[in-house]
């Protein structure tokens, strides 16, 4: 009697063992899976919430459009509709308008970039209030490794549009990666 609880009790602790030592693999959810697993639920958000996450999408949409523009050869159909469809981001674009972003990610050759967090704020200039949101993007290389974090900036406009008697607003940069100016006095001799 003795032996076979013994015997019982090694079978179980193998089985368990081999239990434990079964791979489970974690499985990651694709945009699509989570589209498919989501409900119609109204989620409420404020006006400055809104703004922030749809600042955060454009420009994230804008960062993967430059990534998959520059990986192709910039001369077939698909890389014109690409630039076509970045060129709707942009209230005014013209030659200048992704010369900064571009050069940025072909010098650390991005292969894909993320938007980690955004702070969207307003400065008044003269008589002018400027829309500006400062954010961290983080870069990727061609085998998903972190180049690194750097901290951007792009100036954005809501234009009032009515559409079908309801008014709507419609997203532009007006300005993209670009240098805010210092809001200090040069160093010097003061008198």
């Amino acid at each position: 009697m003795k032996t076979i609880s013994k015997i019982l009790f090694f079978s179980i602790i193998i089985g368990l063992a081999a239990l434990s030592c079964v791979k489970k693999e974690t499985e990651s959810l694709s945009d699509l899976q989570k589209l498919r697993n989501t409900n119609n639920r109204i989620v409420q958000m404020d006006s400055a919430q809104a703004i922030n996450t749809i600042t955060q999408q454009k420009i994230q949409e804008v960062l993967d459009l430059s990534a998959l523009y520059l990986s192709g050869n910039r001369n077939t159909e698909i890389d014109t509709a690409i630039y076509s469809q970045m060129e709707k981001y942009f209230q005014k674009p013209d030659s200048l308008t992704f010369k900064d972003l571009f050069k940025e990610l072909e010098s650390l050759k991005v292969k894909k970039a993320m938007v980690n967090s955004i702070n969207v704020y307003q400065q008044i200039k003269n008589k002018d209030t400027l829309n500006l949101a400062k954010f961290n993007v983080e870069y990727f290389d061609n085998q998903n490794k972190s180049i690194g974090i750097f901290e951007r900036n792009a100036q954005y406009t809501l234009v009032s549009k009515e559409i079908q008697f309801k008014k709507e607003f419609k997203f532009y940069f007006t300005n993209f990666y670009f240098k805010p100016k210092k809001d200090s006095t040069s160093v010097g001799v003061t008198k």
